[in-house]
């Protein structure tokens, strides 16, 4: 009897992980097997156990590349979900860093900084609403969009880049033209004796956290009702539209979550190096999303993260000139080559490979010797 109730206890255990595994899978995202989260699991470990190998320095340093998925992310959504090609995803990052370090250095206490956390998050996805608003319910469609982000990109790059002097001084926080903005202080959450300052170590452990909430939930919401509403309005607005959806309305909404997203991306960054310039602004930093998401893939989050995380390791530490040479020729190549992306290759090749195996291999029927 005993046995029968553990028995019944494990499937219900198994019918519940089941059920909670599959909220974060659907034909949106790659990877919906035990495979591939078993293999998931191995890479968190491998990530949590990094800093323990290698020291703080090299956690700090690293911590950036997990900051920068997010601004990778938050394109993955926008132009691989919703079809919005954007090169003002740095607008959001630079306009949420500029604002965290205003609110952050005028109300320097671990309450102060907690409230500069939320307010410069939303700040860029308000930032993203309003500009987002004015695009799509002004009627403007295709690559028009992908201009208006790379002229108000631009545009911000040339403002911020004068506000040198003391009239560009917010309280006790001086915006500093193209000296950019020094004394950010560390990231805080919390209020008296209950806050948390960061340091590189506890740093580098939240930002990996806050990226695999965010990489579960974005899965979760792609491969929901509401995702497939996305995809859809990427595939064909004019359909969506004559099936009764609000296609204005969606990509609007898409589009401020990419904003919210790379504005949490731009506090991050504002933290750990305690500093903002306008160089978040420059073309070279606002076509770095974009190569990214293609390389790894635009239809898939996981593409965008493992890409993001990738090349900037590699051109950190390549450094130089040379490494922009080279990883622009990696988007040609993934252009020409690979215009899905590496992620969904490596998916497809590896589900045909087992695919062809499985196949190939003889069954018990046929292997079956009949006595005559």
């Amino acid at each position: 009897m005993a046995t029968g109730h553990s028995g019944g206890a494990d499937a219900n255990a198994e019918g519940l992980l089941d059920r909670l595994v599959g909220r974060f899978e659907g034909p949106n995202t790659v990877g919906n097997s035990r495979r591939f989260w078993a293999g998931f699991a191995v890479a968190v470990l491998a990530l949590a156990a990094y800093p323990l190998a290698v020291g703080s320095y090299q956690a700090s340093r690293f911590s950036l590349f997990l900051v920068y998925a997010f601004l990778g992310l938050s394109l993955s959504v926008v132009w691989g979900y919703a079809g919005i090609l954007s090169f003002g995803q740095v607008v959001f990052f630079g306009f949420a860093g500029y604002t965290f370090g205003v609110v952050s250095v005028n109300f320097a206490t671990p309450a102060g900084i907690t409230a500069a956390f939320v307010v410069a998050v939303i700040g860029g996805a308000l930032v993203a609403a309003t500009l987002g608003y004015f695009m799509f319910y002004g009627g403007v469609r295709n690559v028009y969009v992908t201009i208006i982000t790379l002229v108000s990109t631009l545009v911000l790059h040339t403002f911020m880049a004068q506000t040198a002097g003391d009239a560009w001084t917010i309280g006790e926080a001086a915006l500093g033209g193209f000296n950019g903005m020094p004394t950010i202080p560390n990231l805080a959450l919390g209020v008296g004796g209950a806050a948390i300052t960061f340091d590189s170590m506890t740093f580098y452990y939240f930002v990996l956290a806050l990226l695999l909430a965010t990489y579960l939930g974005l899965r979760a919401l792609v491969n929901s009702d509401y995702g497939r509403v996305m995809v859809a309005v990427r595939e064909d607005e004019d359909r969506t539209r004559m099936f009764g959806y609000d296609v204005k309305r969606v990509k609007l909404a898409v589009f401020t979550l990419g904003g919210a997203l790379a504005g949490l991306s731009g506090v991050l960054y504002a933290a750990w190096g305690n500093y903002m310039s306008p160089g978040v602004f420059e073309l070279t930093f606002a076509s770095l999303p974009v190569i990214w998401v293609s390389v790894g893939g635009r239809k898939t989050l996981l593409g965008a993260v493992v890409a993001t995380v990738g090349i900037e390791f590699f051109r950190n530490s390549l450094g130089g000139e040379l490494a922009f040479v080279i990883v622009g020729a990696l988007l040609l190549l993934s252009i020409l080559a690979l215009p899905g992306g590496i992620v969904p290759y490596i998916h497809e090749s590896y589900t045909q490979r087992r695919g062809s195996t499985a196949t190939s291999e003889p069954t018990e029927a046929s292997t079956e010797v009949v006595d005559p």
